[in-house]
């Protein structure tokens, strides 16, 4: 059943290729080319560092740092520590991340000396006390590379449970609070199994996957070590520059690259993009969003390969639907906005208020139920409990499903704006607004935007005596939050539309200002 039966845990992945494959080539960037047998021979070596530090077992080790080939040792190294990888967001503000540290109770965090500044500000204001080891991807003769060349090479092989979780990746609540999502080691081993029965997941001995989005985000880990656990060659890019990115297509010659349809657009964009070679590509997975008629139209002329969406969670632990590339059908725009039919041995279905499935067609709240769901909130049991429903998972997405099977997101239950494949909960935004002398009450909602998908939007009713610019509350905005988080538009307004129990109705001013969009054009 099981396409590579020596791999139970993350850790293995190395242990099993170092073996069979020595000499392939696991992992590339900037600094140069790594195989299987120095990838595990090197996490072998952090692993005992990481011990020698005296972190105990079964620790949150945060990571904070772009993609690099570094992230991956570390992450194969932490494992075999007994210890969970938490890659963390730096992009955020120090008061975000220091929550974030603290929440997750790390005793250590792997930073990028050029995120120090950030670190020290962390430092100050964080409750948690945590060591920092610096490290820096781009030079081999480091202080960190010293350290790990000093430490032993033999594996020292820490009992890791199946429940026990690989990645703690965090995701902003809908209050605001953020969640740790507890990705186990048996939730990707299920994982591997639902892709090794879906036939347009399958891998070549030579594929070569590309990995842009950040490690942060599931569809950068996950893609990735599912790259790595069918034994194929990595290419990584710090992060997300169109330039770049076509001088890594040239240079590595990936065939499977996944980006979001905003990252698909910037790139064909880019000036350099008219002579680039895109022969090697086979295929570009896409997520965050549907893709348009036209881009696809665009993307297919002038890439030639083939395209498949994926739709899935953090929760879920990868996809829990495709879009495959047959059902790409460029005059069918309708069901271009499809995510698709789920992988197999995952289960859906659409569900009312009351949790009574709804028939074919109607909308509802999507749930799952998938042997590679996540194991819970790390240290939210409540949390966890409601959105965990029998075996089922509550999405927080509402949706439909049609005659053909095809499943359809309507709108999100949960108040998520994404703009260029970043999540972005209104609660956040709508907190740190609130902390303005000039702001009365506020709503933060997600607007269409041809760059982003979807752009930020603040509408304020401001208090008694002050009318608050749009640049002063951006600049308020960034003490405390993200830039991709900050709204990209600020509206005063008089009066809000409210519910009976005094909540913005915000699907009301969401469609009102559309109309008013439509009405301009």
């Amino acid at each position: 059943m099981w396409l590579y039966a020596d791999i139970k845990t993350i850790a293995d992945i190395p242990r099993l290729y170092a073996r069979t494959r020595p000499n392939k080539v696991a992992l590339v960037d900037g600094s140069g080319a790594l195989t299987f047998a120095a990838l595990d021979e090197r996490s072998s070596r952090i692993a005992n560092l990481i011990i020698g530090l005296g972190i105990p077992a079964r620790s949150n080790i945060g990571f904070l740092g772009k993609n690099s080939s570094l992230y991956f040792q570390l992450l194969f190294g932490i494992n075999k520590a007994g210890s969970t990888m938490s890659p963390m967001n730096w992009r955020l503000a120090a008061p975000e991340l220091a929550s974030v540290i603290a929440d997750a109770e790390a005793p250590l965090l792997f930073a990028d000396r050029e995120l120090m500044p950030l670190v020290q500000a962390v430092q100050a204001i964080c409750p948690q006390k945590f060591q920092v080891v610096e490290i820096d991807p781009a030079n081999t003769a480091s202080s960190f590379d010293a350290a790990v060349a000093g430490a032993s090479n033999l594996d020292p092989r820490a009992p890791l449970e199946p429940e026990q979780a690989a990645l703690l990746i965090y995701t902003s609540g809908t209050t605001g609070k953020p969640k740790g999502v507890e990705l186990t080691h048996r939730g990707f081993h299920y994982m591997r199994l639902c892709e090794h029965l879906e036939p347009a997941l399958q891998w070549q001995d030579d594929d070569v996957m590309m990995m842009v989005m950040p490690n942060f985000h599931l569809v950068g880990s996950g893609l990735s070590i599912q790259s790595l656990y069918n034994g194929g060659t990595l290419s990584i890019l710090p992060q997300l520059d169109p330039g770049q990115l076509i001088q890594v297509i040239q240079r590595d010659r990936p065939s499977i690259v996944a980006l979001v349809p905003t990252a698909i657009q910037m790139l064909l964009d880019h000036p350099d993009s008219k002579t680039a070679d895109f022969s090697s590509l086979r295929l570009v997975m896409y997520a965050g969003s549907p893709i348009s008629a036209h881009l696809l139209a665009r993307a297919l002329r002038e890439m030639k390969c083939k395209f498949m969406q994926f739709y899935g969670a953090t929760e879920s632990s990868g996809a829990i639907s495709l879009l495959r590339p047959e059902q790409h059908v460029i005059d069918d725009e309708a069901k271009l906005k499809s995510c698709g039919t789920p992988l197999p041995l995952i289960d859906v279905k659409f569900v009312d208020p009351n949790g009574v499935e709804v028939p074919d067609g109607e909308v509802g709240e999507l749930m799952v139920r998938s042997p590679s769901l996540f194991g819970g909130y790390w240290k939210q049991p409540d949390t966890t409990a409601a959105v965990l429903k029998d075996g089922w998972y509550k999405t927080g997405d509402a949706g439909r499903r049609d005659a053909e099977g095809l499943l359809y997101l309507v709108d999100r239950v949960k108040d998520m704006i994404v703009t260029g494949g970043e999540n972005v909960y209104s609660a956040e935004v709508e907190q740190v607004l609130a902390k303005h002398p000039g702001v009365r009450m506020c709503a933060v909602i997600g607007l269409p935007d041809d760059k982003w998908g979807e752009r930020v939007v603040a509408l304020i009713m401001p208090n008694d005596g002050h009318k608050p610019t749009q640049d002063e509350i951006i600049s308020h905005c960034r003490q405390y939050i993200a830039g991709y988080k900050v709204p990209k538009e600020v509206r005063l307004v008089d009066t809000f539309p409210m519910t009976a129990t005094g909540k913005v109705l915000k699907r009301v001013v969401r469609d009102e200002l559309a109309r008013a969009a439509a009405g301009k054009s």
